[in-house]
C-alpha cells in the first residue's frame, strides 16, 4: 500500500495509521477597537471636516485640524490604545495628502516626527529608568530615606519626597516611580499598621495614598525628564520661538518645587490627617529591609555613577561642552550596555518606551503641521480676542486657570498637552505675556494638574485603586491642595522667574 505524508507504515501487516497534523492555536478574531469610542471620534472628525473652511484657513489646515481633534477624542474615549490611534491618524494624514511623505516648503512630512531629538531623549530615559528598577537602586534609595525619617508619618512623607526627587531625573514615568517604587512601600507601611481599606483606612493608608500622589506630581514638575509630557511641552514651545532646555526647566522649577515639597504634604496632613502620627515600626522595618538587601552591588554603583554623570551632562554639558541632552542620554545608555546592566534584549523588550516614542512622534508631527498650516495662530487669535482687553498678567492668569482645571476632562497628560498647550501658549504670547514665562508657566501647569483626579495620569490609578479613598475624598482633597499649589508656583515661582530675568 502506497504511503503519503498523512500515513505512517506499521510494522507487520495491517493498514497505515494517519499521522495527526500538528494543531495550530486558534486565533480569536475580534474587534481591535472600542466601537462606541471609535464612532464618537469619527462623528466629531467628519463633522469638523465637512464644515466649510473658516476664513483665514486653507482646506488642508482645516482637514488637519479635523484629523487632530478626532485623534484626541479617540484617545480620550479609549477607542484604541494610544499608539494604535496615532497610527491610524498617521495613515489617514498620508492618504489624504495632509502630510505627504516628501514635503515641500509649505508642508510637513508624514514621518518627520520620528527624527525628532526630543523623542529619542524621552525614549532613552525610559530605558535608563528600567535599569533603576531592575537593579533595585530606586527601592534602596526610598528605603534609606524612610529609615532616616520614618519615625513619624510626616517623616515618611518627606522621606518619600526626597527619594522621589533623587530618582526622578532619570525615570521619566510618574507611574514607574509612584506606582512601581513608592506605592509598594506605601502599601507596606499601611499593612504594618493594619490600615486597610474601610474602617481603618484613615489610620495611615488614606493619607499616604494622596500624599504620594501629590508628591509625585510636584517632582514630575521639577525636571524635564521626570515625565514624558514635559519634553513634549518643550518641543511644542519651540514652534513659538521659545527654547526650553533641561537646565532652563530645572532652574525655573527648583524654588517653587522645593517650597511645594515642604508645604503641600504638610497641608495634606493638616486637612486630611492620619490617625497615626508616630510610626517607629516603619523606620525599623526599612532598616531591616536594607540589611537584607546587603551592600550596594557593583551594578548599583555603576548605575549611580552613570546617573550622576547624566545629571552633570544635562545641567552643564550643553553649556560648557556643546553636548545636547539627547546625546548625553545616549552616552548614559551606552555605559549601561557596556557594563551589561542593560542588554540589547532588555532594550528591545522595553515596550512602554517604544510605544511612547511612536505616539509621541505622531503627536509632534501633527502639532507641527497645525502650527505650520496656520491653525494654531487662528485658534490663539480667537482665544486672545476674548481676553485681549485684560492686562497680560490678568489674561495669563485666566489662561492658566482654564488650562489647569480643564484637566478634569482628560485622562491622559499627553491628550491634554496635545489638545491645548500650543494654542494657549500662542494666545498667552499674543496678549503680551513674556514668551519664556508663558512657555514654562503653562508647561508646569500641564504637570501640576495631574494631581487633580485619580485618572489624570501618573500613579493615581494604582494609589486610588488600593481602595483607601473614595472618589469624593480624592477629588475634594486634591482640589483644596490645588489652590496653594497654584499660589506657590505662580507667586513664589513668579518672583523667582523675575529674578531669573524671564519677565
Amino acid at each position: 500500500m502506497a504511503n503519503n505524508e498523512n500515513t505512517v507504515p506499521q510494522s507487520g501487516s495491517g493498514p497505515s495509521v494517519p499521522t495527526p497534523k500538528p494543531s495550530r492555536p486558534a486565533i480569536e478574531v475580534k474587534l481591535g477597537f472600542n466601537l462606541s469610542g471609535l464612532i464618537i471620534a469619527l462623528i466629531v472628525g467628519l463633522g469638523i471636516w465637512f464644515i466649510p473652511t473658516p476664513q483665514g484657513l486653507t482646506p488642508r489646515a482645516w482637514g488637519m485640524f479635523a484629523l487632530f481633534v478626532a485623534t484626541i477624542v479617540a484617545i480620550i474615549a479609549k477607542a484604541m490604545p494610544m499608539g494604535a490611534a496615532t497610527l491610524v491618524a498617521l495613515v489617514i494624514s498620508g492618504l489624504t495628502g495632509l502630510t505627504p511623505i516628501k514635503a515641500g516648503k509649505e508642508e510637513v512630512a508624514m514621518l518627520s516626527g520620528f527624527s525628532n531629538a526630543t523623542i529619542w531623549l524621552i525614549g532613552i530615559a525610559m530605558f535608563l529608568s528600567r535599569a533603576v528598577i531592575k537593579t533595585g537602586l530606586g527601592h534602596r534609595i526610598a528605603l534609606y530615606f524612610i529609615s532616616k525619617f520614618g519615625n513619624r508619618m510626616m517623616g515618611v512623607a518627606y522621606g518619600i519626597a526626597l527619594a522621589d526627587t533623587i530618582i526622578a531625573p532619570g525615570i521619566p514615568s510618574a507611574s514607574a516611580r509612584g506606582g512601581g517604587i513608592m506605592y509598594p512601600i506605601m502599601q507596606s507601611i499601611a499593612d504594618t499598621y493594619d490600615s486597610k481599606p474601610g474602617p481603618t483606612a484613615r489610620r495611615a493608608g488614606a493619607f499616604l495614598a494622596i500624599a504620594v500622589s501629590q508628591i509625585d506630581t510636584i517632582v514630575c514638575t521639577m525636571f524635564l525628564t521626570a515625565m514624558a509630557g514635559n519634553p513634549l511641552v518643550a518641543e511644542l514651545a519651540k514652534s513659538q520661538g521659545v527654547e526650553i532646555t533641561w537646565i532652563t526647566w530645572f532652574l525655573g522649577a527648583i524654588v517653587p518645587g522645593i517650597v511645594s515639597l515642604i508645604l503641600l504634604p504638610y497641608f495634606v496632613y493638616l486637612i486630611y490627617p492620619p490617625e497615626l502620627k508616630k510610626t517607629p515600626k516603619m523606620a525599623q522595618m526599612a532598616k531591616e529591609e536594607l540589611e537584607r538587601m546587603g551592600k550596594m552591588s557593583k551594578a548599583e554603583w555603576i548605575l549611580a555613577i552613570d546617573f550622576i554623570l547624566l545629571l552633570l551632562l544635562w545641567t552643564v554639558g550643553d553649556l560648557l561642552f556643546g553636548i545636547p541632552a539627547t546625546v548625553s542620554a545616549f552616552i548614559g545608555l551606552v555605559i549601561l550596555l557596556l557594563s551589561n546592566i542593560m542588554t540589547w534584549k532588555n532594550i528591545v523588550a522595553e515596550t512602554t518606551a517604544w510605544d511612547t516614542m511612536f505616539w509621541f512622534a505622531v503627536l509632534v508631527m501633527m502639532a507641527t503641521a497645525l502650527n505650520k498650516y496656520g491653525v494654531i495662530a487662528w485658534i490663539s487669535g480667537l482665544i486672545s480676542s476674548s481676553i485681549g482687553s485684560l492686562s497680560w498678567p490678568l489674561a495669563f492668569s485666566v489662561l492658566v486657570l482654564v488650562y489647569f482645571y480643564t484637566r478634569y476632562f482628560f485622562a491622559s497628560a499627553m491628550a491634554h498637552i496635545s489638545a491645548m498647550y500650543l494654542a494657549f501658549l500662542a494666545a498667552a504670547i499674543a496678549v503680551g505675556t513674556p514668551p519664556m514665562l508663558a512657555a514654562v508657566g503653562l508647561g508646569y501647569t500641564s504637570t501640576l494638574s495631574m494631581s487633580l483626579t485619580q485618572y489624570a495620569g501618573g500613579p493615581g490609578p494604582a494609589l486610588f485603586g488600593s481602595g483607601y479613598n473614595s472618589t469624593g475624598q480624592w477629588w475634594g482633597i486634591s482640589f483644596l491642595v490645588s489652590i496653594p499649589s497654584l499660589l506657590i508656583w505662580f507667586i513664589i515661582g513668579g518672583i523667582w522667574m523675575k529674578l531669573l530675568g524671564w519677565w
